[in-house]
């Protein structure tokens, strides 16, 4: 019985902690904070189906985790814009009667400029994972914050692929909203970096009907470029393919790249849609790049269970990352504001309260209170979400934007490469590249390959002729003078010469048609102005100039040229006489130095002969007066292979040997330059060069439309009243004949190729003077940014290769060669200096260093054995060496003069006489000791 008792209460005891337990729970569940946080976007939208099913999961996930907004719990208020920017404005204005701490969208642009001065006066953070306007990001908008990559990125990843393929100009197909306005605009800015431009944009309003569309395209396939960048949204996006197909705008020759709208499109279409595919077989796409994480795969795997929480199918793409963890980014900034003891309050706006009798209910909207302090706290979150690093630089844009680089074909699309404003274009992802230093240089830009439109390879050259019926306007210089480079034809095309031919050779060579027509450019009675011809096609009155025009700075300043296809360069040509010859000819082979340094030569080798014969020879002694005497004579006499002496010792032969092979080569070149001199005609004249014309006040000739005239005033500050301008051929002789003194000119100064052909009529009686003192050449002239000049400059590189370039050149400039030399008035030209034999007197000087090196060495050891002291020294060399050096110190200088001085033999016998003693002397002490040793 008490067993039962006790178990009845044991039992009522454990139902009454339960019960408490409960009612403490539901106490505890009552006072949980809620918080709401708006979502403001289109639902049925390509970007709706994906970011409303993940801002959904986002928040479930968050109130799922206890470590995040402990006792808080997290409310998504989502409302419509319905693809308008007025309802979307009067959505966002009832989304904020809600008081909400954070806003997450919207996708459009244009509701993001407008909401964002709502939220800057209600001070709630905008965080907006598809709005990709760069503008947003300006200093206008403090609590608009992008959590999804700029269009600024996304359009200097457009850019640098142009700049990959090598093309400069494009076409832009884009919707005209703030969206594509702003991103256009940062493209073009973008393309002038790399020297690139957009030379058509083709605008359309939203919802533009499919016949403005076509007439839209019409309209660019006019056309020269066949690159096209489409920035439209992608809900209406492949309207613009399937007016290009219908146009035969996506065949071979065409290039499209569009922007993220269309990767975003296709990753949310389930299954594949096989026409679709299609209409995009070729395009290269951007698509934002997110990192292949875990925590990506372990969410995209959960997607189908997600995809049905709404209304309809939903695709999913990268903006269903963004919008994922932007919910994150607001939960996790909220979680650390209200650890830092924030408070989440609203207050009323005053100036909403005053209504002046308007029905709008203006005043339910209230500011947080905590906004500032709540969005300082979103700019400093870091964390890694399903899209990668979400992280804000200043600028309040992520850091590290990255994009994947896609190509259509089949049924997909397959990755090229990735792009990233770390390193540019790479077959590497980006978060490999960020462990290493950047590197955006060109030769570390790599894609793949790329199957373009039309199932072609090779790289499109991204133009064509426009199709307006209109061909090339080609100006030509009407020249008067030197016509054998351009002139007037009566027959087709008009004009004839030289460069007319190299022009039409080098065209012939592209791999495309040129339709073009040539025009005369002045007034054929005098040659035309260069600077005015170039300036013409930059203002676009002509499309080119073909001619004998110069490439210099300042027109290269406002056109492209060519490859020059023949060299130029200024010249001064000045009348000639014929040299007279001077009495002391026989000296101009050699420079003075060289006539010094040869005789000093003779007068050394001469004595060194002497020292190392003297000894031996009996030619080489005699009185003081006759051995210098024979110095001399034998020094001199071995220029012309005479000399009478004969040398018996080994180093002087060797000396000697030398010594004559340098005085070979000496006469030898000698007597070839003497003759060049006393035979070969020389012409002279008072002009060395340009230098002279400078320092002079005598009048200069030059060319009529020449730019000589502009770089002698400006460059070379010759005052404009010396010059003259030579309108013809004629010209030229009949001012060189009167002279300065006659009213002509001293010199003309002009281009290379005119010269040549004014010389070769000219009978060799002028000649240029001094260097060309400018190196330039002649080229076509294209305006800026012109394809069709860079292709020119390739078939030119052609011609010269292939000698084609030279065979043109033959036929209409054949010249005859004058082959009198201009002589310099000093002499100087053709002069063999030291440098030519500097070799030959080093090698001699060494030889006779050596050998007089080794006479004296063999001297002092003759001298050794001849001394006095001699003997003494060698018997107590290895007792006294310091005794046996001081005795060879006491030697007399004159007796090792007079030593050197006798002749070899004498000194012989005297040595010899000197060991026959030593070993007699050496005998009898031998026998001195054997007699003490001896028994008595």
């Amino acid at each position: 019985m008490t067993r039962r008792l006790l178990l009845l209460l044991f039992c009522m005891w454990v139902r009454m902690e339960v019960m408490e337990g409960a009612g403490k729970d539901e106490n505890s569940s009552s006072i949980l904070r809620s918080v709401n946080i708006g979502a403001l976007f289109t639902v049925d939208s390509v970007i709706g189906r994906a970011a409303g099913p993940a801002i959904a999961a986002a928040v479930d996930d968050v109130n799922s985790d206890p470590t995040i907004l402990p006792g808080t719990k997290l409310n998504s208020v989502i409302h419509d814009t319905n693809c308008s920017g007025f309802l979307g404005t009067v959505e966002a204005l009832q989304l904020m009667e809600n008081e909400v701490v954070a806003a997450i969208g919207p996708q459009s642009s244009g509701i993001a400029h407008v909401i964002s001065h709502v939220v800057n006066e209600l001070n709630v953070p905008l965080l907006s994972f598809a709005a990709t306007d760069p503008t947003l990001s300006s200093m206008q908008y403090p609590y608009f914050l992008r959590t999804t990559q700029s269009d600024l990125y996304q359009m200097y990843a457009v850019a640098d692929l142009i700049d990959y393929y090598g093309w400069r100009d494009v076409i832009a197909v884009y919707v005209d909203d703030d969206y594509g306005r702003s991103g256009i605009s940062v493209l073009g800015d973008a393309l002038a970096k790399k020297r690139a431009k957009i030379s058509y944009k083709a605008a359309f309003t939203p919802g533009a009907s499919i016949s403005t569309i076509n007439d839209l395209l019409v309209s660019a396939n006019l056309m020269e470029s066949r690159i096209f960048v489409v920035h439209v949204n992608p809900d209406s996006g492949l309207t613009i393919f399937s007016v290009a197909k219908s146009l035969g705008m996506t065949g071979k020759g065409y290039v499209w790249i569009t922007t993220d709208w269309l990767p975003s499109l296709l990753d949310s279409t389930e299954p594949v849609d096989l026409d679709k595919m299609n209409l995009l077989q070729g395009v290269v796409a951007l698509r934002h790049h997110t990192p292949d994480t875990d925590v990506k795969k372990k969410f995209m795997s959960r997607w189908n269970n997600l995809k049905y929480k709404e209304s309809g199918p939903a695709g999913f793409n990268s903006y269903a990352l963004y919008a994922y963890d932007s919910v994150w980014l607001a939960a996790r900034a909220l979680d650390t504001y209200l650890n830092e003891g924030g408070n989440i309050s609203f207050s009323d706006d005053p100036r909403l309260n005053d209504t002046s009798g308007s029905r709008l209910n203006l005043s339910s909207l209230r500011i947080f209170d905590g906004g500032q302090r709540y969005l300082q706290t979103l700019m400093r979150t870091n964390f890694t979400g399903l899209s990668g690093e979400v992280r804000f630089g200043p600028d309040k844009n992520l850091v590290h934007p990255a994009y994947d680089v896609l190509n259509v074909g089949g049924t997909g699309m397959r990755r090229i490469g990735y792009w990233s404003n770390y390193s540019g274009l790479s077959v590497v992802a980006p978060e490999i590249l960020y462990t290493k230093p950047p590197n955006t240089s060109t030769s570390n830009q790599h894609l793949y390959s790329v199957i373009w439109p039309g199932e072609v390879a090779t790289t499109p050259q991204g133009w064509v002729f426009p199709n307006n019926g209109r061909p090339l306007r080609i100006a030509v210089p009407y020249r008067v003078s030197y016509t054998e480079f351009l002139a007037k034809d009566s027959h087709s095309p008009g004009v004839k010469g030289y460069c007319i031919d190299v022009f039409e050779a080098a065209v012939n060579l592209l791999p495309y048609p040129v339709p073009h027509t040539y025009i005369l450019y002045g007034d054929g009675k005098r040659n035309p102005d260069y600077n005015d011809l170039v300036q013409q096609v930059a203002l676009n009155n002509y499309d080119a100039a073909v001619g004998d025009i110069t490439i210099i700075t300042n027109r290269t300043k406002i056109v492209d040229f060519t490859q020059p296809y023949m060299e130029s360069g200024l010249v001064v040509v000045a009348p000639v006489q014929k040299a007279k010859l001077s009495p002391w000819a026989f000296l101009k082979p050699f420079t003075i130095k060289m006539w010094c340094v040869t005789g000093g030569f003779f007068l050394f080798v001469g004595a060194v002969v002497w020292i190392l014969e003297h000894r031996f020879n009996q030619e080489f002694r005699g009185s003081p007066s006759h051995q210098l005497i024979t110095i001399f004579w034998f020094s001199f006499s071995t220029m012309f292979f005479s000399h009478r002496e004969n040398t018996v010792s080994a180093l002087g032969r060797l000396v000697l040997i030398i010594w004559l092979f340098v005085v070979l080569i000496i006469n030898s070149s000698y007597t070839a330059s003497l003759t060049s001199i006393l035979t070969v005609q020389q012409l002279t004249s008072r002009i060395d060069g340009i230098d002279t014309l400078i320092s002079s006040t005598e009048p200069i000739g030059v060319q009529d439309g020449s730019f000589a005239w502009n770089y002698l005033i400006n460059e070379l500050n010759i005052a404009e009243s010396r010059l003259v301008v030579l309108k013809s051929q004629e010209d030229y002789s009949r001012v060189l004949q009167l002279g300065p003194k006659g009213g002509g000119v001293a010199a003309i100064v002009d281009e290379l190729p005119y010269i040549e052909s004014f010389l070769s009529r000219a009978n060799c009686v002028y000649r240029t003077v001094g260097q060309e003192f400018t190196k330039s050449g002649w080229g076509f002239a294209f305006q800026r940014d012109s394809p069709l000049a860079i292709d020119l400059s390739t078939t030119i590189l052609q011609l010269s290769e292939n000698g084609d370039l030279q065979k043109i050149h033959n036929k209409w400039m054949t010249y005859n060669q004058c082959s009198i030399q201009l002589s310099d008035d000093d002499g100087s030209s053709g002069q063999l200096s030291l440098k030519s034999f500097w070799g030959l007197f080093l090698i001699c000087g060494i030889a006779c260093v050596l050998a007089l090196i080794m006479f004296f060495y063999r001297v002092c050891c003759q001298y050794r054995r001849f001394s006095p002291d001699g003997e003494e020294n060698v018997e107590v060399e290895e007792i006294e060496p310091a005794r046996r050096r001081r005795t060879l110190r006491s030697s007399s200088f004159k007796d090792l003069i007079d030593f050197i001085d006798r002749r070899e033999a004498e000194i012989k016998e005297i040595l010899k006489r000197k060991n026959s003693d030593n070993k007699q002397h050496a005998g009898q002490s031998s026998d001195g000791h054997s007699n003490v040793n001896s028994p008595a």
